[in-house]
């Protein structure tokens, strides 16, 4: 399989993250994959957007949990972007999407998307949770799912395992060669992040890694020359 470049919420190191600029631009740099985040507006919207709360990326406060669509819609996610809802990403661009949900009712409002629409070719379901991934698998006939970590052992296999996750996605700070070892035996995938740096890159092409996450786009265009 070739080495897979993944653009974390969009290019995220150059446009306002989880916005409909930012994923254009990740198509347009020729990014594999783009990964982006999904939280339930108050109305059950799946809204794109990575914290609980839209401090950090809008011009509002408070959680997202606690405004309707119409309300988020009214705020400045950079640039002058407005927050977007999932089917407008998959409107916006063809490249294939990784999406990250927050928790079980998030599973089961996008399954209902991916089901009618047909999604399991198209859009991989990733979670820190792993009931939220068996949750997905459940709904979804056929859809790939990947457990992410941050701080993780070698049990993150058995997780990963156990929740019926194809890859899981790993922060390249903690990751060992034990653990690579223990998920290929596994048949797992492995995906590693957050990649912005051409050591952080050596480093995930040596450990024989199937892909990267990363903000910048040039990481797509080194990877291929990187042993």
């Amino acid at each position: 399989m070739n080495f897979l470049t993944i653009g974390h919420r969009g290019v995220m190191g150059v446009e306002p993250e989880n916005t409909l600029r930012s994923f254009v631009a990740a198509q347009q740099a020729g990014l594999d994959v783009i990964e982006l985040d999904l939280h339930l507006s108050k109305d059950g919207a799946l809204v794109v957007m990575h914290d609980t709360d839209v401090d950090r990326t809008t011009d509002g406060t408070g959680p997202i949990a606690d405004k309707t669509l119409s309300e988020l819609r009214a705020l400045d996610a950079g640039r002058g972007e407005r927050v977007p809802v999932f089917e407008e990403v998959l409107d916006a661009v063809r490249t294939p999407l990784q999406a990250e949900i927050k928790d079980v009712a998030a599973a089961r409002a996008l399954a209902e998307v991916m089901n009618d629409r047909d999604l399991a070719p198209r859009v991989e379901v990733s979670s820190f949770h792993d009931d939220a991934v068996a949750e997905i698998a459940r709904l979804v006939p056929g859809v790939r799912t990947a457990l992410i970590a941050s701080r993780y052992g070698t049990d993150i296999v058995d997780r990963a395992v156990e929740a019926g996750a194809a890859t899981v996605c790993l922060n390249i700070r903690r990751l060992t060669l034990e653990v690579v070892e223990r998920a290929r035996k596994a048949d797992l995938r492995i995906i590693g992040w957050v990649v912005n740096t051409q050591d952080h890159l050596r480093l995930v092409r040596a450990l024989g890694l199937d892909g990267a996450t990363t903000d910048y786009p040039e990481i797509k265009r080194t990877g291929r020359f990187t042993a």
